[in-house]
This record gives C-alpha cells, sequence and structure tokens, in this order.
C-alpha cells in the first residue's frame, strides 16, 4: 500500500532567512538548523547540524548580487549530497545572473546557462523559482525546473484596488506577453512602451503604444533594478493622460539610486514581492509576500500533488 513519505526538511542561506522563516510556518514546519563558519579572509563553510540522510530538503535562497549569494547556494547544495540527501531542491524567488541568458554582442557569457550548470553540478535534483526574467532559462536545466508566476499573489490584491478604466502596461517590448497575461485576467486594455538603450541601465529614448487618457495604469515587469525604465515610463504616462500610474515588479532590486527616483516619480505606489529584502524603506512601497505560494508549491511537490494552478493566472 502507498504510504507518506516522511516529511521533508527546510534550511537556508543566509540572505533568504526572513522570508524561509515566513515559508516554513506556512508550511507548518520548524527551519532547519545550519551554522556558517566564516574564515578571517572572508571564505566561509555551511554545516547542515542535524541528520538530513535519506531525506527531501529544500534549500531557499534567492541568488542576487553579490556573489556570495550564489555561492553559498552551491555550498548548501554540496554539502547536503555529501550528506546523502534523497532529493535537494533549490528553492530560488529570484533566481540572479538571469538577464545574460543569451549573447546579445560578441565575446560576453551567457551566465544564466553557466548557473544553471554549476546548480546541477552541486547536486541539485529540483528548482523552484518565480517569474524568471526569460522563460526559456528552464530549458538550460536538464533537471525539473518548476517557475511559478507571481501574478497569483499579485492579481487579488489589483482586484481589490477596483480601478476602474484599468490598463496594464508593459515597460518594453520584452514584457508585452506578461502584460497581456494580465490584461485576459483583469478584462483589460494594454499599452507597450518602447525604448532604447544607450548602455545598460541607461535608457536614450521611450515612447508610448496605445491610449492612456484618463485611464488607471498598472506598468507590470518582473523585476525593477535603477528603476529607470519603470519611473520614466510613469512619468511620460502622465504626461499623456493618465488618471494614475502604479507598478507591479516581482523582483525589488532596487540599485544605486532607485529609491530617490521611486519617491520623485509619478507612480503612486510600486508593489513587489519579498523574494529579495528590501535595503530601506519608502511609503511608496507595498510588499506582499510569496511565502504561502512557495510553502503550498513545496508541500504539493513534496507530496507528490499537482502544482499546475501555480504556473496560470
Amino acid at each position: 500500500m502507498p504510504h507518506e513519505p516522511a516529511e521533508a526538511k527546510i534550511f537556508t542561506c543566509s540572505q533568504s532567512q526572513y522570508l524561509a522563516e515566513e515559508i516554513a510556518a506556512a508550511y507548518g514546519v520548524k527551519l532547519g538548523n545550519v551554522i556558517t563558519s566564516t574564515y578571517s579572509d572572508g571564505e566561509f563553510q555551511p554545516s547542515y547540524e542535524e541528520s538530513i540522510r535519506g531525506t527531501r530538503i529544500f534549500i531557499i535562497g534567492s541568488t542576487h548580487p553579490g556573489p556570495k549569494n550564489l555561492m553559498e547556494m552551491l555550498l548548501m547544495i554540496d554539502a547536503a549530497k555529501r550528506a546523502s540527501a534523497r532529493h535537494i531542491t533549490a528553492v530560488m524567488p529570484y533566481f540572479g545572473w538571469a538577464r545574460q541568458d543569451r549573447k546579445d554582442k560578441p565575446r560576453v557569457p551567457i551566465a544564466a546557462k553557466l548557473v544553471a550548470k554549476m546548480l546541477e553540478a552541486a547536486g541539485a535534483t529540483r528548482i523552484i523559482t518565480m517569474d524568471l526574467h526569460a522563460d526559456q532559462i528552464q530549458g538550460f536545466f536538464e533537471k525539473p525546473v518548476d517557475h511559478l508566476f507571481a501574478s497569483t499573489v499579485f492579481l487579488p490584491y489589483l482586484k481589490s484596488l477596483n480601478l476602474d478604466n484599468l490598463t496594464i502596461a508593459s515597460p518594453d517590448m520584452g514584457g508585452s506577453k506578461r502584460a497581456y497575461t494580465y490584461s485576459k485576467a483583469l478584462q483589460s486594455d494594454v499599452v507597450i512602451c518602447y525604448k532604447q538603450r544607450a548602455k545598460a541601465n541607461v535608457i536614450s529614448h521611450m515612447e508610448l503604444i496605445g491610449d492612456v487618457t484618463g485611464k488607471n495604469v498598472v506598468l507590470v515587469d518582473d523585476m525593477v533594478d535603477t528603476a529607470g525604465t519603470l519611473t520614466k515610463a510613469a512619468d511620460l504616462m502622465m504626461e499623456r493622460g493618465a488618471k494614475s500610474v502604479r507598478a507591479i515588479c516581482t523582483h525589488p532590486i532596487l540599485s544605486g539610486d532607485a529609491y530617490e527616483k521611486l519617491e520623485k516619480s509619478a507612480l503612486e505606489e510600486l508593489i513587489v514581492t519579498n523574494s529579495i529584502p528590501l535595503t530601506k524603506d519608502s511609503k511608496k512601497l507595498r510588499v506582499i509576500s510569496c511565502a504561502n505560494l512557495f510553502a503550498e508549491v513545496m508541500y504539493n511537490v513534496h507530496h507528490n500533488k499537482s502544482i499546475s494552478n501555480k504556473f496560470v493566472i
């Protein structure tokens, strides 16, 4: 007769401690015990302080810059493999280095592919992540990848706002598919921004495709880094007659002077998840936790139940 598997164990990398505690509480287990020893030169060594032999373990850790976050995940996976864990699932709410998913000019790396191979070489048997920068990154892995959509946590909040004349917007051409998916769920119009970059993080020109006059606009993107694209798009839409502009961005990297740009912009609010820890507070930021989403998916993966409803809006 079939029997229930022994309960999984959940561990965390240091950068995602805050989120892992929420996920473990929602899952219904205590967070596993890991200590990290650090040498004076900065080299570090994680150590599992309990037996994981023959068990399924989930290791939670976003791999946002700097490189220590990715290295810690790799070391945690390697340690688990050498401790004879049966299944090792890397839970990466934010999959870093994903913007380098192709060669966009000669003599550059495809970092997303390299990260995928490193995770597999370390010993990961499954990956759970959310809102990849490019969907095709799933194909860089030979192991199963569960690519969750943050729309499952954002849509209830958007609907609760009861905005009239709602229009979904993409801040660039690459995000048009995401915008159309949101618009379908909300039965709203769509507009798209067309931008040209002088170099990375620097926009030389932006134009709007579509009409936003009298509309409550919601910009949708997978991440916000310097906030240059987002704030420029918001200001452009207000100039073109929008009633209000807010933004949904899954991963709040918010580097450089992003917080200053956000405060000065026409954005009413920036809605994000807690996939990455915020470095500052802002009255324009609203954080919606993704802990329940990950806890439910992790539970269903471990108990061999369907998770397909987390891949669609």
